[in-house]
């Protein structure tokens, strides 16, 4: 570890930990307390599988709730609004809407093939979302969203080396409520959500949410041929949930749910980035896209689960089943432009060749089944004991077609991949009250993991037939404790590994190609950090500082000028840094929150090189020539998409009006710059970003009522924040500006 990053370290525990009173000799948690006004409510996590006050779980963990949640996603914005909500959390998603990839701590995948694994586990409702398209569900009536940071191995599902974020949708309760919410916007944003819940009798009560999120096209092609206008979407889901309590000792949460999305893919946009620089193109109009190829994108998802509960004594049984389908199409013109070298007239800019194709899931089913039992006594000792059962099946085909032929026809050679996924795992917790102050954990897992997967090129001059088959299995554990300096604060300690299963990709591209694996990836972490409740529980403040290292650490490959990824590990990766929280009421008219992450990560393999761009791109790594193939090292290279700094922040102020309360609430996220493959290059570096909004409303009839005006990146920061860099100097950019407005009523 370098010197610098110590010294950062040993600052932020300086700075934290003598916040802690030692004179104070009396032991005792907040949750057993009643909130006062002007205090902060205490958060209730489940990041260890039991309800616990946010303040005794030794781990790094943020939580997103409430009118936080509200304001963030008032414009109809998918998943990715949380990007940079949470310190050293990212989302980004070269196919728009869905397919979101995450990164926690630096830890992500860049991969863009439908199979790609993910360091970062996604639990909806109990329930691990394993495909990348399961994993942009819209998000709406929903209670809660935890962030876990560090690995995950012992407690959640599978491939968590990196952390897990958890939603939970608000469920069922005996009595009537719910809310409907409206909003109208610009490009002809109209977005509806809303929630009724119904007590059938005294056993039975149903929860019915849904969501509907229009927006018209908003960029437009003059050319004549291909697709004329652009991302425009309609995305629509819905939620049934049944709880059936027939006596205190039981009961049985029933959820169905389902997703229709018809839209367009990310627009990749040519030769958008200036030579030598990571600027756009002088002249850059977001509004135009001028393109010979066909843009669409299709997604549909449903899925059900059914969650038992036994509460017996001294213990309480669970089972948890999950079922998971979709279907999923996506075609784009790759090549961001029109026409080629070769067949003029081209642009915008050089064009090399033609790039138009689509990737599409025809089937996907995912089955999951957990058994679990946790003691509920109130001795020192608690324990968490199950098993846990995970089968995939997943078919995908990737094709082309001639953007030069009228109705740009499909061409006959396409690939397909198909991959048969099966793990078990058996874990255990144990939780021990050594005394009133010092409570130590300790986990451990056993995960099984066999994969059977075919990549498949059919062409008209042949086929080729590739079978990949692995078994692997793994241990994990953890270890942590909290001790209780005071009744305000806490300060932890956590060791923790984590494991990901070999992934397998065969996106073929000619009879050629072969298909890659990596091996398993297998992480240790260790962080350590201070809870506090401050100013008579006022404030509170989270401080964590960690360090990881990642062996034989998956990693994806461009392909030089193919549009094609390949699978590697390196040796390792090693990556460490700081992470705050906070939230204040600051008087009784303000409260505000603050967020900042510092993430050093570095690749470790001497003797790693990847393939370049094709595109003419400025590289800044040493370049070397391996078979006459020019190459770059990228030994010491931070991780891709993994910004150093980030930084969240948000103001509200609220005051009575009259018979209400108006209020303005503004948000802001700041990220520094990342490397957008595991090469470096000037145009391949994205800017840091500076991102905010802003929502002024006001309610009424005691908080039923809620008309606003709301703004998204109100200063119009638009960049480049993804590229394809076999083709051309080709970016994919952020969300320009939008606003609207809103009105929500609750009953």
């Amino acid at each position: 570890m370098k010197l610098t990053h110590r010294t950062l370290m040993a600052l932020a525990i300086a700075a934290a930990f003598p916040l802690a009173s030692a004179q104070d000799t009396q032991a005792g948690a907040a949750s057993a307390e009643t909130t006062q006004p002007g205090q902060l409510e205490t958060v209730i996590v489940t990041a260890q599988r039991r309800a616990e006050n946010i303040k005794d779980v030794p781990m790094s963990i943020a939580t997103v709730k409430g009118e936080k949640l509200d304001v963030l996603t008032s414009g109809g914005q998918d998943i990715r609004f949380l990007s940079g909500r949470s310190p050293s959390v990212s989302i980004e998603s070269d196919y728009g809407r869905t397919f979101p990839r995450f990164y926690i701590r630096g830890l992500g995948n860049t991969d863009f093939d439908l199979n790609a694994s993910q360091p970062v586990g996604l639990v909806m409702d109990d329930i691990v979302q394993e495909n990348p398209m399961l994993k942009g569900f819209p998000v709406f009536d929903v209670d809660q969203v935890e962030v876990l940071r560090g690995p995950q191995g012992t407690l959640f599902g599978r491939n968590s080396p990196a952390g897990v974020i958890k939603f939970d949708s608000a469920k069922p309760v005996f009595k009537q409520e719910g809310y409907l919410a409206a909003g109208f916007g610009k490009d002809r944003v109209r977005n509806v959500d809303g929630a009724y819940n119904i007590p059938v009798s005294d056993t039975v009560a149903i929860r019915f949410a849904g969501s509907s999120q229009h927006r018209g096209d908003r960029v437009s092609n003059e050319r004549p041929t291909g697709t004329r206008e652009f991302e425009g979407y309609k995305d629509n889901a819905a939620r049934l949930q049944v709880l059936v309590k027939p006596s205190a000792n039981f009961s049985a949460l029933f959820n169905v749910h389902g997703r229709d999305m018809d839209g367009t893919a990310t627009l990749f946009r040519a030769n958008i980035l200036k030579a030598g620089t990571n600027e756009l193109v002088d002249g850059f109009d977001y509004d135009r896209y001028p393109t010979d190829g066909v843009n669409e994108q299709h997604l549909k998802n449903k899925g059900g689960n059914v969650r038992l509960r036994w509460d017996l004594p001294g213990v309480t049984l669970h089972s948890i089943t999950g079922y998971e389908e979709l279907e999923f199409y996506s075609r784009a013109d790759v090549d961001g432009g029109y026409g080629a070298v070769y067949a003029p007239p081209y642009g915008p800019g050089f064009i090399p060749f033609l790039v138009e194709t689509a990737d599409l899931i025809p089937d996907h089913k995912q089955l999951s089944q957990e058994f679990r039992a946790e003691s509920t006594g109130d001795g020192p000792l608690q324990w968490i004991a199950g098993l846990f059962y995970f089968k995939e099946d997943i078919t995908i085909d990737s094709i082309a077609f001639d953007s030069l032929a009228p109705g740009n026809p499909q061409v006959p050679n396409y690939a397909t991949q198909t991959q048969n996924a099966k793990s078990w795992a058996v874990f255990g917790s144990v939780n021990y009250a050594v005394s009133e102050r010092l409570k130590l954990r300790g986990g451990l897992r056993y995960t099984s993991d066999k994969k059977d997967f075919v990549a498949q090129r059919i062409e008209t001059g042949g086929r080729t037939y590739l079978p990949l088959s692995d078994d692997s299995s793994n241990v994990s554990w953890d270890a942590s404790g909290t001790y209780v300096l005071n009744r305000d604060t806490n300060v932890f300690a956590r060791v923790a590994t984590g494991y990901r299963a070999p992934s397998m990709q065969g996106r073929l591209n000619d009879l050629g190609s072969r298909p890659s694996m990596a091996g398993a990836e297998k992480v240790l972490s260790v962080e350590a950090g201070v809870k506090q409740d401050l100013f008579d529980r006022r404030a509170r403040m989270s401080a964590t500082v960690f360090h990881y290292r990642v062996k034989d650490k998956q990693l994806t490959a461009g392909s030089g000028t193919v549009n094609m990824n390949q699978l590697l590990n390196a040796d390792k990766a090693v990556g460490q840094g700081v992470e705050l929280d906070l939230q204040a009421n600051l008087s009784q008219n303000f409260s505000a929150t603050f967020g900042t992450s510092y993430n050093d990560t570095e690749i470790k393999d001497g003797s790693l090189f990847v393939l370049p761009c094709g595109s003419g791109c400025t590289v800044t790594n040493p370049v070397s020539f391996v078979g006459g193939t020019r190459v770059a090292l990228i030994d010491g290279n931070p991780l891709p998409r993994a910004p150093k700094w980030q930084h969240n922040f948000t103001l509200k102020y609220a005051a009575p009006v009259a018979n209400g309360e108006a209020y303005a609430f503004t948000d802001w996220s700041y990220r520094s710059s990342y490397n957008f493959f595991l090469y470096e290059a000037v145009e391949y570096k994205a800017k840091h970003l500076l991102e905010g909004g802003l929502r002024v409303g006001y309610k009424w009839g005691d908080g039923k009522y809620d008309l606003a005006l709301y703004g998204r990146n109100i200063t119009d920061e638009v960049q480049s924040v993804g590229a394809i860099d076999f083709n051309n100097l080709t970016g994919i950019l952020n969300e320009p500006r939008t606003y609207g407005v809103q009105f929500k009523v609750n009953f």
